[in-house]
């Protein structure tokens, strides 16, 4: 089996491997370099790193809507193309490329949280259960036909980057059962129920807001789905505080109220009943627990976070 390989952060080196260990890899495909940290010097994507450590010819174009890249995936020859978190929507005349066309593995139990997002949307909504889909794809935004999924629940307590991280091995197991099938015609896929879907839209730094007027429970998923990016964040006075750990606890008050500050972390009363915020951080400064952030930056009882 002949294939190309597409993707671009860390999430889809999984998948990379895996499609190694079943598939000739005649090309990865993968954003360019991008600068980053203090210095802003280019930095290659995580795929490229490992593409170039298995010994893989990588391409990072800055357009796919050309013919000239066309017309470069159909001289590999390749019997399928696999496709996770690439970062593109792939035009008819790449999808057609490969023999055997191209399939995305895609982190959600599609219908369910097409788009960009699904990890971080499925955990903000309070989703118990997600999974990943191997699909054919078409032109459209995850509307393909499924070709197979693999389902895991989602535990309380969850972050958007634990579940990512145990998303990417499960896609990475889905590739090699699943794949060698596809490439044989021994699948037939199964349209999506399109009135079904629901949408996983982009995630910006400004969906880590906390509204406290929400129940406790939606106030700790929203901080646990943005866990480590973008971060969930609220304000205090002029001061803006990222918020990385909570937990619901019970307490009543108004929303945003600081009902406890000590070690045993920092309670705010929410739309119903409380959360305790255990770990936090200051713009510019260290992330800490509770008991320490609080020895350098006391907030008294009775503050209200959010407001203005």
């Amino acid at each position: 089996m002949r294939a190309i390989f597409f993707g671009t952060p860390q999430l889809a080196v999984p998948s990379l491997e895996a499609l190694a260990s079943i598939a000739d890899v005649a090309l990865v495909v993968c954003q360019p370099d991008r600068p980053a940290g203090r210095g802003l010097k280019l930095q290659p994507p995580p795929v490229k790193a490992r593409a170039l450590e298995l010994g893989f010819e990588v391409a990072q174009p800055t357009r796919v809507k050309t013919p000239d890249f066309a017309a470069s995936l159909r001289a590999v020859e390749a019997d399928v193309a696999v496709v996770i978190a690439y970062g593109r929507i792939l035009p008819r005349a790449v999808l057609d490329a490969p023999r055997r066309g191209c399939v995305n593995v895609h982190a959600s139990l599609l219908p369910k949280w097409r788009g960009a997002g699904p990890i971080q949307w499925a955990i903000v909504n309070g989703d118990t259960e997600t999974g990943v889909c191997l699909m054919q794809m078409d032109e459209g935004m995850d509307t393909g036909p499924v070709l197979a999924c693999a389902s895991t629940p989602i535990d309380p307590d969850e972050t958007g980057g634990a579940l990512g991280t145990r998303l990417a091995q499960m896609g990475a197991d889905l590739i090699v059962a699943e794949l060698p099938r596809w490439v044989a015609g021994a699948i037939t896929p199964t349209p999506q129920d399109h009135a079904r879907a629901t949408m996983a839209p982009l995630i910006d730094k400004e969906d880590g807001r906390i509204d406290w007027r929400r129940p406790a429970r939606a106030v700790h998923d929203r901080v646990r789905g943005l866990h480590p990016w973008p971060g969930a964040f609220t304000t205090l006075g002029d001061t803006t505080l990222k918020v990385h750990s909570t937990r619901v606890v019970e307490g009543g008050g108004a929303p945003g109220e600081v009902l406890r500050a000590d070690a045993s972390g920092i309670v705010v009363a929410c739309g119903e009943g409380a959360v305790a915020i255990h770990e936090l951080q200051l713009a510019g400064k260290r992330r800490l627990e509770a008991g320490p952030f609080l020895g350098g930056h006391p907030i008294d009882v009775g503050a209200r976070m959010g407001e203005p």
